[in-house]
C-alpha cells in the first residue's frame, strides 16, 4: 500500500497491527484477518493461524463464515428488485409469500402461542426490508412461549441444526403467530431469511443464482456463496464457539465437514454467506461510490441511500436501542448505532469513535464489516471465533478504535 496518499498514518497502521497482535498473542483469537481501504488504496493485516492448535497461517484470501454480516450482501437482491420494479414497498407479500397472508398476533409478547387476534393489515414488502414484519430474534422475549417455539419449529438459521429447504420453511414459519403487529417494532434476523424466499419467488431462480447474477459476479465477489467448495476448502477455518465461562475452544462447526462444505438446502440471507475482506470490501466500497463499481452500475444511488440512511420511525429506534443497551451482556455492545437501515445498521448518533452515517453491520461468528461516507473509508475485520465469549466483541471494537485514530486527513 502506498501510504502516501492513503490517508492513513503510517504510526497509525502500526498501531492497528500492534492492537490485532496482542489480541492474537492473548490465546483468545487464534487468527485474524483485516483490511482497511481508502479511494483506491487498501491495507491488510492476516495475523495468527486457521487453528488454535496451530496449524496454516491466516493468508488474505482466508474464506469465513459471515453469519449476521451477511445480511447487508444479501439486501441487495431485494433492492434489486424494486430497482427493476418487480417489487414495490408497500406491495402485501401475500401473492408471493401466502404463508405470511392473514397472520394472527400475540396479544401479549409473553402470552401463550394460541392467545392472538388478528393482524391490523397484511405485511408488506417494506416491513420485510426493515425487520418490522413481526417476528423475530427479540431478545426481550427470551424465555417466552414464541421465543421457544421459533427454536423448536427449526427456523433459526444460524443454529447448529441445518434447514429444511425454502417451501418447508416458509411452511413451519407460517404456523407461527406474529410476536408484534406487523410495521410496528424492529426484531432481529428473520426478515431477512425471509427476504431469500421472497427473491426467490419472484424471480422464479434460487435466490443465491439471482444475488450472483446481480451483485456477486459484477462485483467479482467470486469467494462469497452460501458454501464453500472442495477446491477452497482448504481456505476455510473452523469456527470456535469458546465456552462461555472457562473459553475453551470448541469446534461449532469444521470445514471439510461441516455445514459449509456443500450446498444447503436453504439460502440464508440472514447469515449464510461466507467471503473473504476482499470481497467484502468491492461490496462496501460500491455502497460508498453510491451503487456503481467502476463504469457499472450495480443498485441505484437511491437504493443505496435506502439501505444505508436510517429507516426506523422514533418509536421503533427506541425499542431497538433499548434492546442494545439492556442485552450488552449479551452482544457485548453490538447494536448500539442507534439506526437501521435496509440491512444494516446506521450510526445516528456518536457512540463511540464513529462518526453519525457509518452503516455496516457485524457477526455472531466474530467478523465485522463497516463504511463511512464522511471519512470514505471500509473496514472488515474477519476472525474465526463466535460471539459466545467477549474476546471477538473486544477485538471488533479495538479494531475500530485504532482505524480511527489511523485517519490522517
Amino acid at each position: 500500500m502506498d501510504k502516501s496518499n492513503s490517508g492513513f498514518s503510517e504510526a497509525g497502521l502500526r498501531k492497528i497491527r500492534d492492537v490485532l497482535t496482542r489480541h492474537v498473542d492473548s490465546g483468545k483469537i487464534p487468527g485474524v484477518v483485516a483490511l482497511i481501504g481508502r479511494g483506491e488504496q487498501t491495507h491488510v493485516e492476516a495475523i495468527g493461524t486457521m487453528r488454535h492448535d496451530g496449524g496454516a497461517p491466516m493468508s488474505r484470501d482466508t474464506i469465513f463464515r459471515m453469519a449476521s454480516t451477511s445480511k447487508p450482501v444479501t439486501m441487495a437482491a431485494s433492492m434489486a428488485l424494486l430497482d427493476d420494479c418487480r417489487l414495490r414497498l408497500d406491495d402485501p407479500v401475500d401473492q408471493w409469500l401466502p404463508e405470511l397472508a392473514d397472520r394472527q398476533v400475540l396479544k401479549r409478547i409473553d402470552g401463550p402461542i394460541d392467545d392472538t387476534e388478528p393482524a391490523r393489515r397484511p405485511i408488506t414488502v417494506r416491513d420485510l426490508l426493515t425487520s418490522t414484519f413481526g417476528l423475530g430474534i427479540d431478545l426481550t422475549a427470551v424465555g417466552s412461549p414464541i421465543f421457544n417455539a421459533i427454536f423448536a419449529n427449526g427456523v433459526f438459521s444460524q443454529g447448529a441444526v441445518p434447514l429444511p429447504e425454502q417451501d418447508e420453511w416458509m411452511r413451519r414459519l407460517g404456523t407461527l403467530p406474529l410476536m408484534r403487529q406487523p410495521g410496528e417494532h424492529w426484531q432481529y434476523h428473520l426478515s431477512h431469511d425471509v427476504l431469500g424466499v421472497l427473491v426467490s419467488r419472484v424471480t422464479g431462480r434460487p435466490f443465491e443464482t439471482f444475488l450472483r447474477e446481480r451483485v456477486l459476479d459484477p462485483l467479482g465477489m467470486k469467494d462469497t456463496a452460501f458454501h464453500v467448495p472442495a477446491d477452497k476448502i482448504d481456505r476455510l477455518p473452523p469456527s470456535y464457539a469458546p465456552d462461555p465461562q472457562t473459553g475453551e475452544f470448541t469446534v461449532w462447526d469444521e470445514a471439510k465437514t461441516g455445514q459449509y462444505s456443500a450446498p444447503p438446502a436453504f439460502q440464508a440471507g440472514g447469515g449464510g454467506l461466507v467471503s473473504t475482506v476482499d470481497d467484502y470490501h468491492a461490496y462496501f466500497r460500491m455502497l460508498l461510490d453510491h451503487g456503481m463499481h467502476g463504469t457499472e452500475r450495480i443498485l441505484s444511488r437511491p437504493a443505496v441511500e435506502l439501505m444505508t440512511t436510517n429507516r426506523l420511525t422514533p418509536e421503533q429506534e427506541a425499542a431497538r436501542s433499548t434492546l442494545a443497551r439492556n442485552a450488552v451482556n449479551v452482544s457485548f455492545g453490538q447494536g448500539q448505532q442507534g439506526g437501521w437501515g435496509f440491512g444494516m445498521a446506521v450510526r445516528t448518533y456518536r457512540g463511540d469513535y464513529a462518526p453519525l452515517g457509518q452503516f455496516g453491520w457485524d457477526g455472531g461468528t466474530g467478523t465485522s464489516a463497516y463504511a463511512d461516507p464522511e471519512n470514505g473509508i471500509t473496514g472488515i475485520l474477519l476472525t474465526q471465533v463466535g460471539l459466545t465469549t467477549a474476546a471477538p466483541a473486544q477485538l471488533i471494537h479495538d479494531f475500530w478504535t485504532t482505524v480511527y485514530q489511523a485517519v490522517d486527513a
